[in-house]
């Protein structure tokens, strides 16, 4: 799953949707039906972690007097 560790969050959350619907057809076999889950599994985490980088990223400038302070996002 190299090319998924590149993959940006929009992208991610799109096969994610594909595999959650090819698993609710319930026409894979038991073997496949694994190796889909793990690969949700793998873009859930990677997800997550994308979105813990982003909250992370993000601070709310506040105006002080002696400038501009920065404060993390909560």
């Amino acid at each position: 799953m190299a090319k998924e560790e590149n993959i940006n969050f929009e992208d991610a959350m799109k096969k994610l949707e594909e595999i959650a619907t090819e698993l609710e057809k319930n026409d894979l076999d038991l073997d496949s039906s694994v190796s889909k889950f793990e690969e949700g599994m793998k873009l859930s985490k990677q997800c997550s972690k994308m979105l813990e980088d982003a909250e992370k990223r993000i601070s709310i400038l506040i105006k002080t007097e002696d400038g501009v302070e920065e404060e993390d996002f909560e």
